[in-house]
């Protein structure tokens, strides 16, 4: 069976089984950091067509912890900062999202497996299909304390929906089949491979191999019937609905089934951070501008593919009813009736069942009516909220602050770009400012708040909006701090001339910074590891030279005049990276929040 090159008929390597197996199931991209004993696995997988992306970032980071416990960290979407392992499972995550085929990750053995688990936890947390790759040390090494041995398929357990090492060459393409099919089947998520050092290169004869064919796309499930006819019943009898539109109506590309829901029966509707777009923004249901108010006071709520966890305060007081009725839309099981037991529970697709409830309307039609007091609140809410805002995005005094660099950001980039967004406020603002108008076209931090994805996700939206719609750009938003999680990745997106628009908003700190007057004060102090605040970074950092290092284009700007320049000049070269580093004020913050009641105290 397996030897190292004397077998009879045509051999065949594990490296090449690998890229072989890979390419049979449809994956197209690779992203990693080669080394012992994976390199031979990347060239293999060039060679059989698969685009490799070595990304940079392979370091170890400790977790710093950072958690805020004021009320803008519950009121809305409150961000945990975590640590960042390899931006290349990030980005072979993203492309599972984008794409609906998981995206591999390669990694080295033991450091670099550990490195990708936060991107495997990253993925499954998401409900994104994703494949890691991980080397591991050679079979007869084992409990002998090898280069880098460490049990990785049992600490793979924990964060996939798979962890497996096959037992054979023979067996390596029904292994990768199996992950595969197992990665976007149900709720997807990630599964990991493990490779043992010395399949890389052991050859076995082409005969003696099980190949197998790709795996067959999901099953499509519809719910049942009588539970689609209660569902329509409870929402036509509501007088206060709401439909709450998640990133799993994204996934299962739902938008056409959602948005004829939406303008048939004329329902306010409520997007998710990434299931902006679903339905455009712009659309005169969209309530998100009113978030508060059409949470707390819905009497029915139809959650289409969104989870009732930290994102959605769990769907209890205060911030929903007590008596909210939940109609819940899942494609998994086990979701059905967290935290709140639903009045209705339909399982399946979020597509098909949306289209099982549209053929239940035809058959009973129902027209929410727009002049009713449910939506003259919700307009009121949504129109007093929007002022706020734009009185903020209109103030003329510098440094400037966050609503007016996004008011220039929005006024300025296409519509149609994709939006990578990462930081406190720069992504929680830039929500709510920056308007999506299609579907899957934004990327954050996401259900599991991981900050340090924006380079990765961005560089894997570049690749697929390269080979799919190369007219499409790609802008990724980030904050300073979060910047510094990847901020190497700008040598990845120059090596594959990736025109990706990076913007920062240079607040000079985590969630508020110090300007330089007042650096230099506080480091008459002392030593600053005592003396200076731990969400401060050094003031007016030019992030721009990185890009400029390696041949892209860098813009420092701190007025509004300097910033409209750089946006036009770099939405205009579409060959080019570049990066638009922002100063805004140290302090500038987001608007003040409804019920300050909600402290610490109250969660």
């Amino acid at each position: 069976m397996a030897s190292g090159s004397g077998a009879a008929g045509e051999a065949v390597s594990g490296a090449q089984l690998i890229a072989e197996s890979l390419k049979a199931q449809n994956i197209e991209y690779m992203f990693g950091i080669v080394g012992i004993p994976v390199t031979e696995i990347a060239i293999a997988a060039q060679a059989v067509g698969i685009k490799y992306v070595g990304m940079r970032n392979e370091q170890a980071v400790l977790p710093l912890g950072f958690r805020t416990w004021t009320v803008r960290c519950w009121m809305d979407v409150g961000w945990m900062v975590f640590p960042r392992p390899k931006q290349a499972c990030y980005a072979a995550s993203a492309v599972g999202y984008l794409t609906g085929r998981p995206g591999v990750c390669l990694v080295v053995s033991g450091p670099g497996f550990l490195h990708a688990l936060g991107g495997m936890a990253n993925a499954t947390m998401n409900c994104w299909p994703l494949i890691v790759i991980g080397g591991s040390s050679d079979r007869n090494q084992e409990t002998m304390g090898a280069f880098q041995e460490f049990p990785q398929v049992e600490a793979g357990r924990l964060y996939n929906k798979l962890s497996v090492r096959p037992s054979s060459l023979e067996v390596i393409p029904a292994v990768i089949e199996k992950a595969v099919r197992t990665s976007i089947y149900g709720r997807p998520g990630s599964c990991y491979i493990d490779i043992p050092g010395d399949f890389v290169n052991l050859q076995v004869n082409k005969r003696s191999v099980k190949y197998v064919e790709c795996c067959l796309p999901p099953p499509i499930s519809t719910a049942e019937h009588s539970a689609v006819s209660k569902a329509a019943s409870i929402i036509a009898h509501s007088r206060q609905p709401l439909l709450i539109i998640g990133k799993g109506a994204a996934y299962s590309h739902a938008e056409n089934n959602i948005r004829k829901l939406v303008d048939l029966c004329g329902l306010p509707f409520l997007p998710t951070p990434m299931a902006k777009g679903v339905v455009p923004d712009n659309h005169p249901n969209c309530v998100a501008a009113a978030r508060s108010t059409a949470l707390q006071h819905a009497d029915v709520i139809v959650l289409l593919g969104a989870r009732l966890n930290w994102i959605l305060h769990f769907g209890l007081p205060p911030r929903f009813r007590h008596d909210v009725k939940v109609i819940q839309i899942d494609i998994c099981a086990e979701e059905l009736g967290n935290n709140v037991r639903p009045a209705a529970i339909l399982l399946g697709d979020i597509s098909a069942v949306t289209k099982q409830l549209l053929e239940e309307f035809s058959k009973r039609p129902l027209k929410y009516p727009s002049n009713s007091e449910w939506w003259k609140r919700l307009r009121e809410k949504i129109t007093n909220n929007e002022e706020r805002s734009k009185g903020l995005a209109l103030q003329k005094s510098l440094p400037m602050n966050y609503y007016t660099v996004f008011h220039h950001i929005r006024e300025l980039i296409p519509k149609d770009c994709i939006l990578v967004s990462e930081g406190a406020n720069t992504m929680d603002i830039g929500r709510t400012m920056v308007p999506n108008y299609y579907p899957r076209q934004r990327l954050d931090a996401g259900t599991f708040g991981t900050m340090g994805v924006g380079l990765g996700f961005a560089i894997a939206a570049a690749m697929v909006a390269k080979d799919r719609t190369p007219e499409k750009r790609v802008i990724c938003i980030e904050g300073d701090s979060a910047f510094g999680f990847s901020g190497m990745e700008v040598e990845t997106i120059c090596r594959y001339n990736l025109p990706i628009l990076i913007i920062v908003v240079n607040n000079n700190g985590i969630y508020t910074g110090l300007d330089a007057d007042a650096w230099k004060e506080m480091l008459k102090f002392g030593n600053p590891a005592t003396c200076v605040p731990p969400v401060s970074l050094l003031p007016n950092s030019h992030y721009e030279e990185i890009m400029s290092a390696f041949g892209g284009k860098g813009y420092f700007v701190k007025t509004p005049e300097e910033l409209q320049n750089a946006l036009k000049a770099s939405v205009t070269d579409k060959q080019t990276p570049s990066l638009i580093n922002v100063m805004i004020d140290p302090q500038s913050e987001r608007k003040k929040q409804e019920f300050p009641w909600l402290t610490r105290s109250n969660l």
